[in-house]
């Protein structure tokens, strides 16, 4: 019998590649379901039954998800955050969670240095006072000689510090949990890395060690008139203290991939000129979406199969229940 092989990811099901082949060759039958959002918990709640394995979007997969999943085995994260999915949940079932670090770090880090030079030239307001027959021309800043902050020097902080120091700015890192080996990147702490950027990026994972990292305080620590840019998670940042420092003239601007409430709706960030907002995009790009639709598969089809699997991110969870059954 075929194993059944829930989609919600939605540009699994939009890009060309292996990725669908290698389930069907694997004996997976594969239901594409991605909706225009994100599901919530009660939307996947309602469908999530009868599956054996689900290759997961950005939806909702909480502990009453996990309870109405009657034969899954693995959920396999499309990307590399696993916040919205329940661990501890999964685990106690027998579910093993994998996610695919790595895939979009490429992407994610051009779309950061990209961010950087629109801010650096106001580009955005350029372009939309260009459709208004207005040529807008406030001056901008050059990247060379400036310094970026990198909270988070994983896969992506690591291709971002990279290419920032080829552009000529200083590279100032803050994460506790790397080495110090990486070539043009000074390790630092986070209240230096604050003080002395003039840009700031963040690159570290949802936890609750980072929720609201980028609060009131920390934004005071920064230099006046620096610029923020997110592009890992939204509850990183304290939004109403980013809005208060955007108003005032605290910092010079921001860059916004990823919100609290991802999509946001009639949020005040939105319409501030000194804010730039992207829909989520960081990961979407071709060939990012087909390194992570088939990491994805190839997780999914190795925990089915009883194989081993490099990329289970609640491994020690499950020894431990399975220790105690």
């Amino acid at each position: 019998m075929a194993y059944q092989v829930l989609v919600t990811a939605r540009s699994f099901g939009k890009v060309d590649g292996p990725h669908r082949d290698y389930l069907a060759q694997h004996g997976c039958e594969t239901h594409l379901r991605a909706q225009a959002n994100p599901m919530t918990a009660a939307e996947l709640r309602q469908i999530i039954a009868g599956y054996d394995g689900v290759i997961l979007g950005l939806d909702i997969c909480d502990a009453s998800v996990i309870e109405a999943a009657d034969r899954l085995k693995v959920i396999s994260r499309y990307g590399a955050g696993v916040d919205a999915v329940d661990l501890e949940a999964a685990a106690r079932r027998g579910i093993a969670v994998t996610n695919t670090p790595g895939a979009n770090r490429i992407a994610v880090a051009e779309l950061t240095i990209g961010m950087i030079f629109a801010l650096a030239r106001n580009l955005p307001q350029a372009a939309n006072a260009a459709r208004r027959n207005q040529w807008l021309r406030t001056p901008g800043w050059e990247l060379a000689g400036k310094t970026l902050g990198v909270i988070g020097l994983g896969a992506i902080g690591r291709e971002v510090a990279a290419r920032a120091a080829a552009l000529g700015m200083r590279v100032l890192a803050y994460d506790p949990y790397t080495g110090g080996d990486e070539p043009g990147v000074e390790h630092v702490d986070l209240p230096t890395l604050l003080r002395d950027s003039h840009v700031v990026s963040l690159h570290c994972a949802a936890t609750p060690e980072t929720e609201n990292l980028i609060d009131a305080e920390r934004i005071a620590a920064m230099r006046d008139g620096a610029y923020l840019i997110n592009t890992a998670r939204g509850s990183l940042v304290d939004e109403a203290a980013l809005y208060q420092a955007l108003t005032s003239g605290k910092l010079a601007g921001a860059a916004l991939d990823v919100f609290r409430d991802d999509p946001p709706t009639d949020h005040p960030l939105l319409q501030l000129d000194n804010c730039i907002s992207t829909p989520h995009l960081g990961a979407t790009t071709v060939e990012s979406a087909q390194r992570m639709a088939l990491m994805a598969a190839q997780n999914l089809v190795a925990v089915l199969r009883g194989e081993p699997c490099d990329f289970i991110v609640n491994s020690q969870a499950l020894s431990r229940y399975r220790s105690h059954a």
